[in-house]
């Protein structure tokens, strides 16, 4: 409890280990937030080295002063081969760090009232320490019920095919879940010999010793899955859809205001804003057709713009939000001019929160991140589903078939998507019947997002019985 403003030993105490990548941070950071205003917690963000970044520094260090943090020291990772990629990277710093994260956790037993520890995604190996202490460990999944349900299949799955699931003979259908084509299922699976696909599916086994599963999705938007997940079944942990927690205001340091004042200069619901996410990049031949195809197009556009990736690698730039070079440089000539009446081009970043709530934001281009489509969502903002890495194609299967609340354009024999295809997908959104049904959609579960994180809402009953099995307390 506090006295006050004093915190006392009886307060609640949450330790919460997040892996890196600021997209599984914010939501974390919103749910520390809700905890503190409903729940009076306390509670402390534990860091791995492999995440330090002057961003994420800052980000903390902005939180209330009931969420303190405390960094790991670095482990040893010159052993990995210079290609691995960055799951194998973050589930190897996470294993590695279990002996100092025990040692936190030991302190923050002997000063707070420590009720539970909760890590995400690939942090399941983590669990050692709380168990080894006797601490309650939770998972915090920071995407959706469909790929939660895949990593719970994933160990069957393993062990009942051999072919590479591209070459899957039909799509996967998990229950409650729209059908997945092979091809588009979680990219880090889809070579089966890399390290990679060996960890995910060892998360898939260990996620399973949690003692409970929050998620940052909603039952509406997801309601076959939420309804078997929720259900209780011998051997899966209690799963809570919590969402959607998304964030608020820009980040510490960041000044959006160009963007801003340029949307209050457009007409009511005329603008489409095209961002890829902070680890998005795209090859510089498709740059270049995206480019064009706003031009063609005929809409007016805020585009952040990023460097293309030089290897080929559309992640490449996860661990920084920061663009490589100069963005402008790999546009097509006298496209900032040709388009400086209806478009405007910003480099790297652009106050996504703040975007997407204006009045004048009417479509998104996206990259089918889980925390934007839940910002979407949460504004009642249509999308285009451009998936590039993760999760994010079998995202867009689900938005686009399952959901119905995006377009998606098709890939060229190339594998690139053609300047006239992103025309007519853009102004179909904008302007078009299937546009206005799928604006419809969203509206829709805009509204059952909102409602279900209001007091008598689903959402907020579910977290509410969270918070008070940490604090021991039967549930209200």
């Amino acid at each position: 409890m506090e006295t006050n403003g004093v915190v006392t030993k009886t307060t609640p105490h949450l330790a919460i280990l997040p892996t890196p990548g600021m997209g599984h941070l914010i939501p974390l950071a919103e749910l520390a937030k809700w905890l503190v205003a409903h729940h009076d917690f306390t509670l402390t963000f534990i860091t791995l080295a492999s995440s330090a970044s002057k961003a994420q520094s800052a980000f903390l260090a902005a939180l209330p002063p009931s969420i303190s943090s405390v960094a790991l020291p670095p482990v040893p990772l010159d052993d990995l081969p210079p290609d691995a990629r960055v799951e194998t990277i973050m589930s190897v710093s996470a294993a590695r760090s279990v002996p100092a994260l025990r040692d936190v956790l030991r302190d923050l037993q002997s000063s707070t009232n420590l009720v539970a520890f909760l890590t995400d995604l690939f942090g399941a190996d983590t669990f050692d320490a709380p168990k080894q202490l006797g601490i309650p460990h939770y998972m915090f999944f920071p995407s959706n019920l469909l790929l939660l349900s895949l990593f719970f299949h994933l160990p069957t799955l393993d062990a009942t095919t051999t072919c590479e699931y591209r070459d899957l003979p039909g799509p996967l259908e998990l229950p409650g879940c729209v059908p997945v084509p092979g091809p588009d299922l979680l990219h880090p699976i889809q070579d089966r010999s890399n390290e990679c696909y060996k960890w995910i599916v060892h998360h898939g086994r260990r996620y399973r010793e949690a003692e409970g599963i929050l998620v940052n999705t909603f039952d509406a938007i997801e309601p076959g899955a939420a309804k078997i997940l929720r259900e209780k079944e011998p051997g899966r942990p209690p799963v809570y859809p919590i969402g959607p927690l998304v964030q608020t205001g820009s980040p510490p340091g960041m000044d959006g205001s160009e963007c801003l004042r340029w949307l209050d200069m457009q007409p009511h619901g005329s603008v489409l804003f095209v961002s890829f996410g902070s680890g998005g990049t795209l090859l510089r031949a498709q740059l270049v057709e995206l480019a064009l195809g706003l031009e063609m197009s005929g809409q007016r556009f805020l585009w952040v713009v990023r460097s293309p990736s030089d290897s080929g690698e559309t992640s490449g730039s996860y661990f920084s939000a920061q663009s490589k070079g100069d963005p402008f440089a790999f546009l097509p000539e006298g496209f900032v001019s040709r388009t400086k009446d209806r478009g405007l081009v910003v480099p790297s970043w652009a106050p996504q929160v703040e975007v997407l709530a204006h009045g004048a934001t009417a479509g998104f281009l996206m990259h089918c991140g889980w925390n934007s489509t839940l910002e979407s969502v949460v504004n009642g903002v249509p999308m285009i589903a451009w998936p590039l890495y993760a999760e994010q194609r079998q995202n867009a299967v689900m938005l686009v078939e399952g959901v119905k609340a995006a377009l998606r354009p098709k890939e060229g024999e190339d594998g690139l998507i053609g300047r006239e295809e992103i025309a007519r997908v853009a102004k179909e959104l904008m302007e078009g019947e299937e546009g206005k049904r799928v604006r419809s959609r969203v509206k829709e579960l805009q509204e059952a997002a909102i409602k279900g994180l209001q007091d008598d809402g689903l959402a907020y009953k579910t977290l509410t019985e969270v918070a008070q099995k940490w604090k021991g307390s039967n549930p209200v």
